[in-house]
């Protein structure tokens, strides 16, 4: 476990969290949070004191478990917890967290991130640092943990968060249950909160549930009306869906962006149009429950396999639906990219450029170029082999070279190594499948 050059001041190096459970009390008029954190963690090296990320909310009482001696300080970033002794490299420690306060979004140089009011609920959208403004926490990417969330809330309101979930009513107070055993990096880790219906959809075998503020109810059922044949698309071309369901809220605000968590996906009501305006989108948010969500990265630097495989998940779905081909939709965009800058290492774009399109578009056009050159047949056994042999880890440009070095050779190996560690845009193959 090492902190993230991109996110220096995020995460702590000596433990690494195994599970978290979390009881929070929220009250949606006031935007007022009361939570307790009781976090399960093995230490990766001796130390007297580790420290949890949590910003904008004040602790009121730390407890760790056999340790009476135990205290904690705090400043507006972090919270040290100091421990009774040295606690040696392999222990494993629980530390509860009792914590309150007004939520808010954290400023960074990627905008907003974290918990964010909306007219009437609350959105929380945190990649890639904003899990601390709800949750105490060891904010890495490479740092996978389970999840247990115990949300109450007032009864009128829909909280969503990834995970099977149950709910219960009492003193008219609503308590919602998720439970996500899939190892999830904080920055997946959502609610969703607001005055939603819930539709059911089958995809599949897999269960699948649109939240969607009733006005908006046929525009929404319009859109995703796609969304089963695209589940068929990706199972086809990805392996097995990863998760025990697919939820999708769409919010009553607009949104920037569409936004991937643990097994769902948000997007604003400015998403839908009933026309299909942003069947794109939904494919992308879709895909990277395979590439981003269960395949993750272990560094920041290496984004370009989230992006570059859910972007290039948006031209399979355009072929699947007859739209432009794949192929189409490279030389498109192949030709964009050579009249922009080329100054972006997509194996390295730096934080400020991590988000920039050229790393979503690169990294499509590097996965088309493999495919151009193995073929079809060897392209699609390389992806669900890493969705299968990698699921649920975090992992590095170098295992993806690795396997394409196993399923293809050294001259595949070599054409993605020119496409990633390389600033010049290189030509794509003359060939096509």
């Amino acid at each position: 476990m090492t902190v993230d050059p991109y996110t220096p001041h995020s995460g702590d190096r000596r433990y690494g969290v195994l599970h978290y459970d979390l009881a929070i009390d929220y009250r949606v008029t006031t935007n007022r949070i009361a939570g307790t954190a009781t976090i399960r963690l093995q230490m990766q090296e001796s130390a007297k004191h580790v420290s949890f990320d949590l910003v904008g909310l004040k602790v009121t009482k730390v407890r760790v478990v056999g340790d009476r001696a135990a205290s904690f300080r705090q400043d507006d970033r972090r919270l040290k917890v100091v421990f009774g002794g040295e606690r040696a490299s392999g222990q494993e420690l629980t530390v509860a967290v009792e914590y309150s306060g007004s939520p808010s979004p954290r400023r960074t140089r990627w905008g907003l991130l974290g918990w964010e009011e909306l007219e009437d609920g609350v959105l929380v959208a945190s990649q890639p640092t904003g899990a601390p403004t709800w949750f105490p926490c060891n904010d890495l990417p490479s740092n996978k943990a389970t999840y247990r969330l115990e949300f109450t809330a007032d009864p009128e309101y829909t909280v969503v968060s990834g995970g099977a979930a149950t709910r219960s009513t009492q003193r008219g107070r609503t308590r919602w249950i998720f439970e996500q055993p899939v190892p999830t990096a904080t920055y997946l880790m959502t609610v969703q909160i607001g005055q939603y219906d819930d539709d059911r959809v089958a995809l599949g075998t897999t269960p699948g549930r649109l939240f969607h503020p009733r006005a908006l109810a046929g525009r929404v059922r319009s859109d995703f009306a796609p969304l089963p044949h695209m589940m068929e698309t990706f199972v086809e071309a990805f392996g097995t869906y990863p998760y025990e369901s697919y939820k999708v809220v769409i919010t009553p605000d607009d949104l920037e962006i569409p936004l991937e968590a643990q097994g769902m996906a948000i997007f604003g009501a400015n998403h839908v149009d009933g026309a299909g305006g942003s069947e794109r989108l939904i494919a992308h948010e879709l895909a990277h429950q395979w590439f981003g969500n269960s395949v993750g990265v272990a560094r920041w630097r290496d984004i370009w396999l989230n992006e570059g495989f859910a972007c290039y998940a948006e031209w399979l779905w355009s072929e699947a639906s007859g739209a432009s081909t794949a192929h189409e939709n490279a030389l498109a965009h192949h030709a964009a990219l050579r009249g922009l800058a080329q100054d972006l290492l997509l194996s390295d774009p730096g934080p400020n450029d991590m988000f920039d399109d050229r790393v979503y578009k690169r990294g499509a056009l590097t996965l088309h170029a493999l495919r151009l050159t193995i073929g079809d047949e060897r392209f699609f056994a390389l992806t669900r082999e890493w969705t299968a042999r990698f699921a649920r880890l975090a992992v590095t440009s170098d295992d993806f070279l690795g396997l394409v070095g196993e399923v293809a050779d050294d001259r595949a190996r070599t054409l993605v190594r020119t496409w990633i560690d390389e600033l010049p845009l290189p030509a794509l193959p003359a060939s096509r499948p």
